[in-house]
């Protein structure tokens, strides 16, 4: 803890300095995408893609999880991505899933989240993991990503921008273990690396 401290208390004379750049208030936020992934702390958005301050949008849930969209149904998830999309007008949407995901680990091998009945029923509430059948770990986790992209294109403003042309969707899979980033292919089903 004492490092994230010190780097807290100095932060300030690397942005002064110009070696961190940060976004400007003045100029408003405009980033160049929004990056939806899990909050494990091996998954770092901005290491990953080599962005800058300003230049993600970042959503990140237990197990890269995105709600299923349900009119009246208000959850952190929805107004971040409606946030990004109405307003922000961000183009691509990136949803990254990961090896190792305690969220997949927990559908796989079930005993993993019993000490933790919150994220358990929040993972069986917004996905259908009761009726997928049992697979490989990465298997699942990269079905998990594609069921996720899935939800995210029943959101009505999504679905209108991608419609449109305005809007793209990513999927993208990393791999803690290597560092390789893998996209998948909506067509083929297949995962090919960046």
């Amino acid at each position: 803890m004492q490092s994230l401290i010190d780097h807290a208390r100095t932060f300030h004379q690397k942005v002064s300095g110009g070696r961190e750049q940060a976004a400007s208030p003045r100029h408003g936020v405009s980033p160049q995408a929004m990056f939806v992934t899990c909050s494990d702390a091996q998954v770092i958005p901005s290491l990953i893609t080599g962005a800058r301050p300003g230049e993600l949008f970042e959503l990140r849930t237990a197990g890269n999880v995105i709600p299923p969209y349900r009119l009246g149904r208000l959850t952190a998830e929805a107004a971040t991505i409606e946030y990004a999309v109405n307003i922000l007008g961000v183009r691509d949407v990136i949803v990254c899933g990961h090896t190792r995901c305690g969220a997949v680990q927990g559908r796989v091998r079930s005993w993993t989240l019993r000490s933790a009945p919150t994220t358990r029923w929040w993972l069986l509430q917004t996905h259908r993991w009761r009726e997928a059948p049992a697979v490989a770990e990465e298997d699942a986790a990269r079905a998990h990503l594609v069921a996720q992209l899935d939800k995210l294109r029943r959101y009505p403003r999504v679905a209108r921008r991608l419609a449109a042309g305005r809007l793209r969707l990513h999927g993208w899979f990393y791999e803690v273990e290597t560092g390789v980033v893998s996209n998948y292919h909506p067509d083929t089903g297949a995962f090919t690396p960046l």
